[in-house]
């Protein structure tokens, strides 16, 4: 990881990728105009919190019907950024888990959320509209 490169001038985005199976969007946040840091868990990304202010998080939601007291690992994370000014949080999921993600964006402010699989037209256009938002 680079994280010099939270210090250029463009915006950054943090990629949180824990299960993936989808195309890398990468390059897309990066036409979109943002310095992109990727970490494979959401423990990762919290300490990389510690460390950046990414303007935009791209995130998972993975149910996990294991857990008693939460959803998913993603509330911790969605915990944390409320204390970030001004970071906007997408959220990819998978559309037989919509209930259970409603549950959690009924407790935390998320930007929006895109179901799989992701229209890159879709997702760019909502990277666009969290830089001016």
């Amino acid at each position: 990881m680079n994280y010099s490169a939270s210090h250029s001038s463009k915006p950054t985005l943090l990629s949180v990728i824990e299960l993936g199976g989808y195309p890398s969007f990468s390059p897309l946040y990066q036409k979109v105009g943002y310095t992109v840091e990727s970490v494979t868990s959401v423990r990762k990304a919290l300490d990389l919190l510690k460390k950046i202010n990414p303007r935009v998080i791209v995130a998972e939601f993975n149910f996990q019907s294991d857990f008693r007291d939460r959803t998913s690992s993603l509330e911790s994370l969605l915990a944390a950024v409320q204390r970030i000014a001004d970071t906007k949080v997408i959220i990819f999921y998978e559309k037989d888990h919509a209930h259970q993600l409603a549950k959690l964006t009924a407790r935390f402010p998320v930007y929006e959320t895109l179901a799989f699989p992701i229209d890159p037209a879709q997702l760019e256009a909502s990277l666009r509209r969290a830089q001016t938002a």
